[in-house]
């Protein structure tokens, strides 16, 4: 019997231990699924990359970071920054610009419009070699928006009195809980005009345009393709197909390998993207639109 025992001994003991962390396999498997490559492909070294740029422009740590990365990456000959985005806050916009910047200085960085080009997500693109549109794109709305409710007739309605404590004269400025006075949007429009010139003269800058002129390609005009075509917005109208053989072209590239997207990659972000827009809604900044 001791014998018996002693034979089937590292069965026994395998099925004991699958039993005991049975959890913990399946959870290794999991994670052995979601992050294992999926063919040969995988495991080839892209030599263009491709970064995409969707929604409304808010946290861009992880999109100014894979530019970054990609700019410093030897192995990686040329960029392609996918955007469809209506646009969103000043500073991430303008931190995305200049990451296309540095990238730009190191090797070749073509921006294609597959859908909405816009505000914030133009001001983010203009620094690219290259700039293409799909011929249904909308391009363009190159102004600045700080907009805010008065709720000061619901609040009195309701029986609600707002009151506080500040020292200086503009720290209310932009209160909800009555309508906004002269000298408040004044102060308004004196950070809304600063940051529109900021905004059409890097524009300027960037695509050679005239910046006397700039009320025939920004003033928030919202262009076609071709229409922004004729304005000096973009460089050419294109599908993707034709987007990254310009790329290829701009980066001498003959056999072009693009990166793959990692679908776990891919529902982060939209739960991130998802996450911002709702923390935009209750606290509400400067947005180009």
């Amino acid at each position: 019997m001791q014998f018996i025992k002693s034979i089937f001994s590292p069965i026994l003991a395998t099925m004991k231990f699958i039993q005991e962390h049975f959890k913990a396999m399946i959870f290794l498997l999991i994670v052995f699924l979601i992050f294992a490559p999926t063919s040969d492909k995988d495991l080839t070294q892209n030599n263009l990359q491709q970064i995409n740029l969707f929604g409304p422009i808010m946290e861009v740590s992880e999109v100014v970071a894979q530019i970054d990365e990609a700019a410093k990456n030897n192995s990686i000959k040329g960029i392609l920054l996918n955007v469809d985005s209506p646009g969103g806050a000043v500073a991430p916009s303008i931190e995305i610009a200049y990451a296309i910047k540095r990238a730009k200085e190191l090797k070749p960085v073509v921006v294609y419009a597959s859908g909405t080009i816009a505000s914030g997500s133009y001001y983010a693109s203009i620094w690219a070699n290259e700039i293409i549109a799909n011929p249904g794109s909308m391009v363009g709305s190159i102004g600045v928006i700080m907009q805010g409710a008065d709720v000061s007739e619901l609040m009195s309605k309701v029986g609600i009195k707002s009151q506080s404590v500040q020292a200086g004269k503009y720290k209310k400025v932009g209160a909800t809980d009555r309508e906004w006075t002269e000298y408040e949007k004044n102060e308004l429009n004196k950070v809304i005009y600063g940051t529109y010139d900021l905004f059409t003269s890097d524009v300027a800058n960037a695509r050679g345009l005239d910046i006397k002129k700039r009320d025939s390609f920004a003033n928030a005009h919202i262009f076609t393709a071709h229409q922004a075509k004729d304005v000096g917005l973009i460089d050419t109208i294109g599908v993707a197909y034709d987007a990254k053989n310009r790329l290829s072209e701009l980066s001498g590239v003959a056999q072009p390998k693009w990166n793959e997207e990692d679908k776990f990659d891919k529902l982060m972000k939209k739960i991130s993207a998802q996450t911002a827009v709702t923390l935009h809604t209750y606290f509400p900044s400067l947005v180009l639109k």
